[in-house]
């Protein structure tokens, strides 16, 4: 099974989804027990915002040929 443009959307966009979640809770994180958690919004967001735009990067594989028959000489 070869890799597709609609499998790479459908990887992408959750990932910035989720990514930029974790970074907007990180960013508007206030004082006390939410601050401790900063470092950990910051980390999930860019490991996932990082994974969706990997998975675009990936060499899509061409469509397969069917192997010829064997030369009969």
């Amino acid at each position: 099974m070869g890799l597709n443009r609609t499998a790479k959307g459908i990887v992408l966009v959750p990932c910035l989804l989720l990514g930029g979640a974790f970074l907007a809770a990180a960013a508007w994180g206030g004082e006390g027990p939410v601050a401790a958690n900063r470092t950990l919004a910051l980390s999930l967001g860019g490991v996932l915002i990082g994974g969706g735009v990997l998975a675009q990067l990936l060499p899509e594989q061409g469509p397969e040929q069917p192997d010829s028959p064997p030369d009969e000489t």
